[in-house]
């Protein structure tokens, strides 16, 4: 979901840029009316630049748009009459620096929106970890299950913030990611203690604030996480503690999760629970198939739906789960909402 979510904000930035140099044709088309009105000798020389570029915009606004017509919608050659041939060379040349000009701007404004993008994708965990003092305060206790590197920088800035508290950290079964974070945690100076994911309901009664990271945010505020979460968020629900989640702005999806082309889980493989020698001791070899009498489900995510969640925070600030739709408004085009494999042409 993240890489489809950075190709979809790939296509809106081209979109914006495409769009902001059709606007500023369009407004220097406004001006050179002006001055053509007070300059009768020059209105005879303008017609032709002034008509290609409404041509231009024009088709950027109506015709279907992709990677190619946004970088490459300029003015072709038949879009205005030719007067003379003289005349027709002169403005064949014309158009043709134009056309130029205006694909180098806007290839350049493109690699400069996506080199911001890229820096805002690479700076993100630590715009996320200097929001940490205004959520985390003196002697709270934290929980938070298996491991995720904004959470583990989100934690730890709040301990060179001279704040004082302690972590509880669930195992995340059955890859037990949690205890790799316990050891950063530890490693970082931070008071911590792991428990199981069973005990996640016991322990909860003494949690301040449940801290966790996501793999992506649906549109209606819903999280996709780790297995387990579901049932932490549950608990947090019960005992009315703030179901807190860090995500940056990249891992924002703008599908909703009854969307087809979301895949919210995948099965990982039966060894992590059960080793493959004992489980072929469960294989009914009596009959000819051989078919298993055990079946062993290991899904990697859980979905939290968004009345569970309390606060997002991204590297943008905080936000509750009902503003996520602005969000995605602003970071995505509704064109591009659903990205497709274009199928291999007959050869």
């Amino acid at each position: 979901l993240a890489v489809g979510n950075i190709v979809r904000r790939v296509l809106h930035i081209i979109r914006e840029e495409d769009l902001s140099l059709a606007t500023a044709a369009i407004a220097g088309l406004g001006l050179s009316s002006v001055s053509d009105d007070e300059d009768d000798a020059e209105r005879d020389n303008h017609p032709v630049l002034s008509a290609a570029v409404v041509a231009a915009a024009a088709r950027s606004t109506l015709r279907p748009p992709s990677l190619q017509t946004l970088l490459e919608d300029v003015p072709d050659s038949g879009a205005v009459p030719h007067t003379s041939s003289s005349g027709g060379d002169s403005e064949g040349k014309s158009k043709s620096a134009d056309k130029s000009s205006r694909s180098r701007k806007l290839k350049h404004d493109v690699i400069e929106a996506l080199n911001e993008l890229i820096q805002d994708i690479t700076t993100c965990h630590e715009l996320i970890a200097e929001q940490a003092v205004e959520h985390i305060h003196q002697n709270e206790v934290i929980l938070t299950l298996g491991s995720s590197r904004t959470v583990l920088e989100f934690l730890c800035a709040a301990k060179e913030k001279k704040r004082s508290f302690r972590v509880f950290v669930a195992e995340g079964a059955p890859r037990y990611q949690g205890h790799l974070l316990a050891k950063d945690l530890v490693t970082r100076g931070l008071q911590t203690t792991l428990i199981t994911d069973s005990a996640v309901f016991a322990m909860i009664s003494r949690v301040n604030m449940v801290i966790v990271g996501a793999h992506a945010v649906m549109a209606n505020g819903g999280v996709i996480a780790p297995v387990g979460l579901n049932m932490v968020a549950l608990a947090a629900q019960r005992h009315a503690v703030p179901f807190v989640v860090l995500a940056g702005s990249h891992k924002l999806c703008p599908l909703y999760p009854h969307n087809p082309e979301v895949l919210l889980n995948e099965l990982r493989s039966p060894s992590e629970l059960l080793d493959f020698g004992e489980f072929s001791d469960c294989m009914d070899f009596g009959i000819g198939t051989a078919s298993p009498l055990l079946h062993v489900v290991n899904p990697t995510f859980d979905y939290v739906p968004p009345k569970l969640v309390s606060l997002f925070i991204t590297d943008t600030g905080g936000h509750n789960p009902s503003y996520v739709y602005r969000l995605i408004a602003d970071y995505y085009s509704a064109d591009d909402l659903v990205v497709q494999r274009r199928p291999p042409t007959a050869s």
